[in-house]
């Protein structure tokens, strides 16, 4: 069922992303990836000749123009096939093109821009702390200005991808504590500077790009690393609330979705192949039943999500929107996810099938990129309910 009207390249996009996803990532490369928490750079490669990456750039810097419903769309066919693959193409076209694009200074732009299109230039966020969660202003980390030099010393947590990464999106503090939202900085730190140390954190899913705790100790980089140069300095408060935020929302939502359509399909094949009684077990109206809850519930995602994509594209930002996505598409996809787990019985719970990595991946995604508790406070606090 495709009850959306789609223009020729977004078509297109899908076509030829059919037919990547079919040639160079077959269930059981993907199995193998997850199995041994491997990311499959070569594949990642391939994605940038096709010119994948451009779908955040502007033309000027070698990409396709920004294209919001054309990324979801990518993010929800690479993660509902393999997170290993999903998850660098959004730290590629999301985190450094997205971002550089839209907070970096001339200078950041012409020299990353082109090298996120063309080489699949990684970013990993290095915001979250050991102590830092939802509270960002309170990060510990410090930035020291020493001559031509900025110093950072600290500590992030729940780093993905910062091993692979080519930078670091660094959040430090760069002046007085009590000012928490003004002196605060970000920094591309080379994951492979001096100083820095990775300890990798055993997640249950989103295997491929791997979770680090990182440490900072007396890592050096040029002052010019600074996200905005002159103008980042003290400011990435503004930076981070800012339109990023909002497609970074619809990021984790999009990843949802992949996940949660593979799972449908999953279920709906084996439940019309599953014979019990002399029968399909689809003939039985309880299955039946949670078929159609399943392709309902995923409907409504792909409609929210699409929808919120084009206000973005139309608007530049969505800030209420963004939050209701995020948090009903991820609720809604974890739903979905472990109805058709129930569905496949315990072979949904057993490695064997794919079903079983597709219920490790949706767990994470209601906390990811913000929680739904912090999404309904912000949808709350933006339509101005009386406190």
């Amino acid at each position: 069922m495709n009850s959306f009207a789609e223009p020729e390249h977004i078509q297109m996009l899908r076509e030829t992303l059919s037919r990547f996803i079919e040639r160079e990532m077959p269930l059981e490369l993907v199995r193998k990836w997850d199995r041994e928490n491997h990311f499959p750079r070569e594949i990642h490669e391939k994605l940038a000749a096709l010119g994948l990456m451009g779908l955040t750039v502007a033309e000027d810097f070698g990409g396709g123009g920004r294209d919001i419903r054309a990324t979801m769309i990518a993010i929800e066919m690479l993660c509902g096939r393999s997170m290993a693959v999903g998850g660098p193409f959004i730290q590629s076209a999301c985190y450094a093109g997205l971002n550089i694009a839209e907070v970096g200074s001339e200078r950041q732009k012409r020299e990353i821009l082109p090298r996120v299109v063309g080489e699949g230039l990684i970013f990993a966020y290095g915001i979250s702390e050991p102590d830092v969660g939802a509270d960002v202003a309170a990060v510990r980390s410090t930035g020291t200005v020493v001559g031509d030099r900025l110093v950072i010393n600290g500590a992030k947590r729940f780093c993905s991808g910062a091993r692979i990464s080519d930078y670091i999106y660094t959040l430090v503090r760069t002046g007085p504590k009590e000012d928490r939202h003004r002196n605060l900085s970000l920094v591309l730190v080379p994951s492979q500077a001096p100083g820095i140390t990775f300890e990798a954190q055993d997640a249950l899913g989103l295997k491929g790009t791997g979770t680090y705790d990182v440490s900072f100790a007396d890592v050096s980089v040029p002052i010019e690393n600074v996200v905005g140069e002159e103008a980042g300095w003290n400011n990435a408060w503004s930076m981070l609330v800012g339109p990023g935020l909002d497609i970074e929302k619809m990021e984790v939502a999009a990843m949802a979705l992949g996940i949660a359509a593979a799972a449908v399909d999953e279920a709906w094949t084996y439940a019309q192949e599953r014979q019990q009684f002399g029968k399909p077990v689809s003939a039985f109206q309880s299955v039946r039943h949670m078929l159609a809850e399943v392709r309902t519930k995923l409907h409504a995602c792909r409609v929210l999500t699409y929808h919120t994509a084009d206000v973005l594209d139309a608007s530049g930002k969505a800030p209420v929107e963004t939050s209701m996505a995020k948090l009903f598409v991820c609720q809604a996809a974890q739903e979905i996810v472990l109805t058709c787990q129930q569905i496949l019985g315990a072979y949904g719970y057993i490695r064997e099938f794919d079903m079983e990595r597709h219920v490790r991946d949706i767990l994470v995604m209601p906390i990811l990129g913000g929680s739904s508790a912090i999404q309904k406070n912000n949808i709350c606090n933006m339509l101005k309910l009386a406190k």
